[in-house]
């Protein structure tokens, strides 16, 4: 029997890891989930557990929070000392899987190869060729380190093409969110969230931000925020907040300005049920968040990416987001377009089906 090592450590993980797990169930393999504890907030990580069915964590190593590089340290010792642990027990494992891009990803990659324990990477091969982004130092890693890079869109087969990867450790899968996605989505909609905040489906604006280019500046965050304002007599703005942005709107004194909109609810950071619910009746979503980029696509719904670039090119070719950059007008003119009628319709892209953990299950068990 094959013994997997399946890490998770923030929100974004847990929402590709579930469907892997559900797949390895129709496979002679055993799992050992192991959650870093990287995201520690009850909104931003234990929910998902329930909301999304996965097991409780085998094992959780509690790293918490600190600067990239205290966090990064305290994950490769207390990931080391889990599989070498395992290995003294008889118990080790075939291979560590490791989803995405965030610090536990790198982490878990980086203490398995100096075990030698092969590690696969789920959504390997993402580029934004932004090395300021610590998520791109994570991905680059990661992929120079894994021997199977299991693919979600086409631009990560030409990247790792270009970085001289074997054909043999690539393989195109198709995108593990969607899977989730379109599992959940009936479910959320059946919520009361949208009744509670007196919005209708199709009517509002859904935001997110939290990246540094868009919320560590007064003039930045203040020229978004003036936006959201602007519009919200036209397009209610449902804005859930981000603990880093909850700070920098306390800070820059900008709480104000939106709590005198009569157009604009202020909401805490939300399940991922209650989330998805908003945002999958949404009519627009404003983002900055990678995966918020790829479920929008997947529902056909505008998504107004506050990024100069993005890792996720398929969602701009082929789906329904936008790059804005941190511009704020060019988010007000993309809003205006939405509202008049203007604005670029997109598809679905290739195997973003419901399917991708079943061929990454598949996959991994002939390995």
């Amino acid at each position: 029997m094959k013994k997997f090592a399946c890490i998770v450590g923030a929100r974004p993980n847990f929402m590709k890891m579930a469907p892997i797990l559900r797949a390895f169930e129709e496979h002679d393999a055993e799992t050992v989930l192991i959650h870093t504890g990287q995201h520690y907030d009850k909104n931003l990580s234990d929910v998902f557990f329930e909301e999304l069915g996965i097991k409780k964590p085998d094992v959780s190593l509690g790293v918490g929070s600190g600067s990239h590089a205290q966090q990064t340290a305290k994950l490769l010792t207390s990931l080391e000392d889990t599989f070498v642990g395992a290995a003294e027990q008889g118990t080790g494992f075939d291979r560590v899987v490791v989803v995405g891009d965030v610090n536990s990803t790198m982490a878990a990659t980086l203490a398995a190869t100096k075990l030698h324990i092969p590690v696969a990477h789920v959504e390997a091969g993402l580029r934004s060729f932004d090395r300021r982004m610590p998520e791109e130092i994570n991905r680059i890693v990661t992929d120079g380190l894994s021997d199977l890079l299991l693919v979600s869109e086409p631009s990560g087969l030409e990247n790792l093409k270009a970085e001289g990867h074997p054909d043999d450790n690539v393989k195109l899968v198709g995108n593990v969110m969607i899977d989730t996605l379109l599992r959940q989505v009936a479910i959320a909609r059946q919520g009361t969230l949208l009744a509670e905040l007196k919005v209708e489906p199709g009517t509002y604006c859904v935001v997110t931000l939290h990246r540094p280019s868009n919320v560590d500046t007064a003039e930045s965050l203040g020229a978004l925020v003036d936006v959201l304002v602007e519009v919200s007599g036209n397009l209610p703005i449902v804005f859930p907040v981000h603990p880093r942005t909850r700070a920098r709107l306390d800070s820059f004194g900008l709480n104000d300005r939106l709590a005198q909109a009569a157009g604009v609810h202020i909401l805490e950071p939300l399940g991922y049920n209650d989330f998805l619910s908003l945002t999958s009746q949404a009519r627009v979503i404003v983002t900055d968040s990678g995966g918020l980029q790829e479920e929008s696509t997947a529902l056909e719904i505008p998504c107004l990416t506050m990024r100069e670039n993005t890792e996720r090119p398929v969602t701009v070719t082929e789906g329904t987001s936008t790059l804005c950059g941190s511009d704020a007008g060019v988010l007000h003119a993309n809003l205006e377009a939405v509202l008049n009628g203007s604005y670029k319709t997109g598809t679905c892209p290739k195997l973003w089906d419901g399917n991708a953990a079943k061929r990454i299950a598949v996959e991994l068990m002939s390995r």
